[in-house]
């Protein structure tokens, strides 16, 4: 865990430029809301394999920066 809040710039950076690509409007945002809409699994077009790695990989530097934030916080908290 200690590398978690190590590297929470690389993956704050990692957040803003991959995670936020390209930016207007931000990638990962029109994939949450086609993911959160309920038209990823079923509907006229589902997403298809490609999507989901586009997905996971638009989103991993935020799922990294979450996990950092959390650990470093955790590590505040204790004693």
């Amino acid at each position: 865990m200690d590398w978690l809040r190590k590297n929470i710039g690389l993956f704050a950076i990692g957040s803003l430029t991959l995670g936020l690509a390209p930016f207007n409007p931000p990638h990962i945002w029109g994939k949450l809301q086609w993911l959160m809409g309920g038209g990823a699994f079923s509907g006229d077009q589902p997403m298809q394999s490609a999507d989901w790695f586009d997905l996971a990989l638009h989103g991993s530097p935020w799922v990294l920066l979450i996990a950092a934030l959390v650990a470093h916080g955790l590590k505040l908290v204790k004693p």
